[in-house]
Parts: structure tokens; sequence; C-alpha cells
């Protein structure tokens, strides 16, 4: 039997594929954490998305989004979905076009 990889996996799997960068979503924006450059969420497309669920809370969610920018930035974002989460990120990735992300 297979069993479900972690967040932590995940991230570790891309980032060995080339997805190193970090960001964090405020005002609307994606904010590169190294660089600082900003991106709109026209900008961004999504490669892949996994969904995870608390294991003692199951409305506990987390997302993890493989992205890439469209200036070929590559990096991972863990958003958290539960009850009492900040929705900045949410609501970034809500705005995202619905043909930026690829069929998984």
């Amino acid at each position: 039997m297979e069993y479900a990889k972690s967040e932590k996996e995940y991230i570790e799997e891309y980032q060995a594929k080339g997805f190193t960068t970090n960001f964090t979503a405020k005002g609307g924006i994606l904010i590169d954490l190294d660089t600082k450059k900003e991106y709109k969420p026209e900008e961004i497309y999504i490669k892949k998305e996994f969904r995870f669920e608390g294991m003692s809370n199951p409305s506990d969610m987390s997302i993890l989004y493989v992205i890439e920018t469209n200036d070929h930035i590559k990096g991972t974002v863990l958003a958290n979905y539960s009850p009492s989460s900040d929705t900045v990120m949410a609501e970034f990735f809500k705005e995202i076009p619905k043909d930026h992300f690829e069929h998984n």
C-alpha cells in the first residue's frame, strides 16, 4: 500500500526539480521572498497542486501550489485553509485565472 506524501516531502521533491523559490502573499500580490519581486495573479501559473487535510481536524486543510511565474521563476507556496487561517493567501489564489491552472 502506498502512503500519502506529506507537504514537506512534496516540497523537497519539487525543490529537486528546480522549484526552489519561496513566496508570500500580501495585498493582492505574490512576493518572491528572496528578490522581493512582486507578481499579480495573472502572472502566476499553477503547475501542480496538492491538498492535505488535518489529521486531528479534517476542516484544517492546506494546499501546496507548485508555481511558475511569467518570467520563469519556479517555486512552491503552502497555503493554509483552516477556519482560523489568514485569508490573504486564499484570496490571492482565487484571483489566478482558471486557464493558468494545469490539469493535474
